[in-house]
C-alpha cells in the first residue's frame, strides 16, 4: 500500500507527545527573563540550563514522570529517571556528573522497584545518585529526577543555521518497552556500553562546524525537530527515506516513538562524514535526514510527495511569540567559528 504523507503527518501531529509540547510556551514565557545575568546566548528552553564558569559550563536538567508510566512499570520508570536526564545533558555536548530525585511511593514494594530501577540506571550511565527526596505511604507513585552535568563546548537547539545538514543519530538495537512507544536501546546493553556511546556527544560538541543539537523526546522525531527549528528560528526540510528506523516498525509508530538513544544533530557540510563516523564506529546508525534553510516551516519529503508538519510562522511551538529577543542578542546566539571541521 502506497504511503500517504499527508495522512502520515496527521497521524503524527496528534499525537500526544506532540501535543504535550505546546504547554509550554507560557511556561517558558513567565521564566523568559530570569536567566542569570541577562544571558541570551543559553537561554530556557533547550535540553539543559546552561550557567557559565571560569572553566566551562555547569549543566542542570531534571524530568517528571506521568503517574501512569511510573505506576505501570516503577523500576522501569526509575531507570528512564537517569537515563533521559543523562541524554539531556549528553544533548548539551555535556558529561553527567551526578543526580537527585524525588519519589513518591504508595508502598515499600513501589518504593524499592523505583529505588532500584535508579540504582541500575546510575551503574549502567557511571553516574553517582548523591541526594534526594522520599514520601512514603502516598495517594500515587511519582517520580522526578534531576542531574548536573559539565561541558566544555555547548550544543544548544537555539543556533542551527541555513545551510546546515540536520543529522539524526539513533541506537536501533533494541525493542519496544509496552504498552507505550519507549525503544528500549539501554536496559539490555552490554556493560560499558551506554556509558561510551553518551561520551560521543561530547567529541561532537567539540567539532567545529557543529552548531546544534537536541536529544529526541516524548515528542518523536518530527516533534523535536519542530521544537529544534522553533528555538533557532529556522526551518527544515526532512527526507523521510533517509531517516534510521527498525525495518519491522512502521513509520507511524517510528515518528512517535521515544529512543533510549536518539539525536538531531546540525552542523556544516563539511563535517558531516566527520560527524556520522563517530556514531557509526559505534554500530549506531547515522544518517542525513534533511537541510535547514530560513522557512520557519518543517516540511517532509518522500518520492514525489512533499507536505508540511508544521508552520511556525502560524502556530508556535515551543518558543513564545513575539520573540523578545533583541537582534542583538540573537545575533550572539547565531555566531560561529569558521574552522575547517576538527576537534577544537
Amino acid at each position: 500500500m502506497e504511503l500517504n504523507l499527508q495522512q502520515l503527518l496527521a497521524h503524527v501531529r496528534k499525537d500526544s507527545g506532540v501535543q504535550s509540547k505546546l504547554a509550554l510556551q507560557p511556561v517558558l514565557d513567565r521564566f523568559s527573563d530570569s536567566h542569570p545575568n541577562g544571558d541570551a546566548v543559553h537561554p530556557n528552553g533547550d535540553d539543559a540550563a546552561v550557567i557559565a564558569t571560569d572553566s566551562g559550563f555547569n549543566l542542570f536538567a531534571m524530568e517528571g514522570f506521568i503517574p501512569e508510566f511510573v505506576a505501570h512499570d516503577p523500576w522501569f520508570a526509575g531507570w528512564c529517571g537517569v537515563m533521559v536526564n543523562c541524554s539531556d545533558i549528553a544533548a548539551m555536548g555535556g558529561k553527567p556528573v551526578a543526580v537527585t530525585n524525588a519519589i513518591w511511593a504508595q508502598n515499600d514494594a513501589s518504593l524499592q522497584l523505583l529505588m532500584q530501577g535508579i540504582a541500575d540506571a546510575a551503574a549502567a550511565y557511571g553516574v553517582p545518585v548523591v541526594g534526594g527526596h522520599t514520601c512514603q505511604n502516598t495517594s500515587s507513585d511519582q517520580l522526578s529526577v534531576a542531574i548536573v552535568g559539565q561541558a566544555q563546548h555547548v550544543l544548544s537547539s537555539f543556533a542551527a543555521k541555513p545551510g546546515d545538514v540536520l543529522l539524526c543519530a539513533v541506537d536501533l538495537r533494541g525493542q519496544y518497552q509496552a504498552p507505550f512507544l519507549n525503544w528500549n536501546a539501554a536496559t539490555t546493553a552490554p556493560p560499558g556500553q551506554l556509558q561510551q556511546d553518551i561520551a560521543l556527544l561530547p567529541e561532537v560538541a567539540a567539532m567545529a562546524g557543529v552548531t546544534g543539537a537536541k536529544d529526541i523526546s516524548q515528542a518523536g522525531l518530527l516533534g523535536t525537530a519542530t521544537m529544534f527549528m522553533d528555538c533557532s528560528r529556522r526551518g527544515v526540510d526532512i527526507q523521510l527515506e533517509a531517516i534510521p528506523k527498525p525495518a519491522a516498525v512502521s513509520w507511524e509508530g517510528w515518528l512517535c516513538s521515544f529512543p533510549s538513544f536518539g539525536y538531531l544533530i546540525s552542523c556544516e557540510p563539511h563535517c558531516v562524514e566527520a560527524v556520522l563516523a563517530l556514531f557509526q564506529q559505534r554500530d549506531i546508525d547515522a544518517a542525513v535526514i534533511g537541510e535547514i534553510n530560513d522557512s520557519s516551516s518543517v516540511t517532509v519529503s518522500y518520492q514525489q510527495q512533499q507536505a508540511e508538519f508544521w508552520n511556525l510562522i502560524q502556530q508556535a511551538y515551543l518558543v513564545p511569540v513575539p520573540d523578545n529577543r533583541s537582534s542583538d542578542q540573537l545575533s550572539k546566539i547565531h555566531e560561529y567559528d569558521n574552522k575547517e571541521c576538527s576537534y577544537a
